[in-house]
């Protein structure tokens, strides 16, 4: 079981924690004031979807069911907290490399495509159905917004 503490501020912190389930896990959420529980929240996955950081879709469950103040509070928290991976700056740099190591774009796409997947591993990547009919533009385009992505700081 995986337990981890976000400070919303000085008197709001949320609890999230994850659970196996028969059919997959479920990251669970309770929002905490001046340390007493004010509201719990769910999310079930059979799959894992992509989230900037884990627990990022549970804590914007508890924001929508807690509403008002306190919930526009934990929506800005999900909206913008990033953990800070460097691992993930040096995949989106060899994932860059397959620009500069092959001949054409399709070579690049789908050398940039294997360092991402590999890189990532199971933490979040899941290409669309319809990848292998976009065209070599399209496809440029996803992964140079991933890599970007991958690049970003870390804000903390």
């Amino acid at each position: 079981m995986n337990t981890k503490l976000f400070t919303v501020n000085e008197h709001i912190t949320i609890s999230c924690r994850s659970e196996k389930t028969r059919s997959g896990f479920r990251h669970l959420a309770s929002l905490m004031v001046d340390g007493w529980q004010q509201n719990t929240a769910k999310v079930c996955y059979q799959n894992r979807t992509w989230e900037r950081f884990e627990f990022q879709s549970v804590i914007k469950a508890l924001a929508d069911k807690t509403g008002g103040e306190v919930g526009k509070l934990i929506t800005a928290l999900a909206d913008n907290y990033q953990e800070h991976d460097s691992s993930l700056a040096l995949i989106a740099g060899i994932a860059m490399l397959g620009s500069l190591m092959t001949d054409n774009q399709k070579e690049a796409n789908d050398w940039k495509t294997r360092m991402i997947k590999a890189g990532l591993g199971n933490r979040g990547l899941d290409m669309p159905g319809d990848w292998d009919a976009l065209s070599e533009d399209e496809k440029t385009r996803r992964l140079d917004a991933v890599i970007a992505e991958l690049k970003a700081p870390a804000v903390l």
